[in-house]
């Protein structure tokens, strides 16, 4: 332990003396967006229909595994994933025309360049 600070009486800093005037801002890139987009990031996995494969699987076991007591199950699974099916090539449909829906919270790189290109930055 030092002692030299303590007997001298000369408080202790440890933190660096702020600064008096502000840092002016040194532009470095040009501050506006670029005119597109990369799609590089858009691979997604989704996984669908989860309830209804758990719930089959579990009527399966309970079955050993035996079909016909699990139609039922069975049928709402391939009801879901058809769903899903149609509805993943519809979205895959409008991306590929480059469709903006109103209130879409995530655009694909195409959408966005369709925005960029009908607004440009000055």
């Amino acid at each position: 332990m030092r002692l030299f600070p303590i007997l001298s009486g000369r408080p202790r800093y440890h933190a660096r003396v702020m600064q008096k005037e502000p840092i002016p801002f040194q532009e470095i890139l040009p501050l506006k967006l670029k005119a597109t987009v990369s799609g590089k990031g858009t691979k997604t996995s989704s996984v669908c229909c989860i309830q209804e494969m758990s719930v089959l699987f579990a009527c399966l076991s309970s079955n050993e595994y035996e079909q016909s007591p699990c139609q039922r199950e069975i049928e709402s699974f391939k009801k879901c994933y058809n769903d899903y099916t149609r509805e993943k090539a519809k979205k895959i449909d409008r991306d590929m025309k480059g469709i903006l829906t109103p209130g879409e919270k995530n655009l694909t790189p195409k959408q966005l360049n369709l925005l960029l290109k009908s607004y440009p930055q000055v």
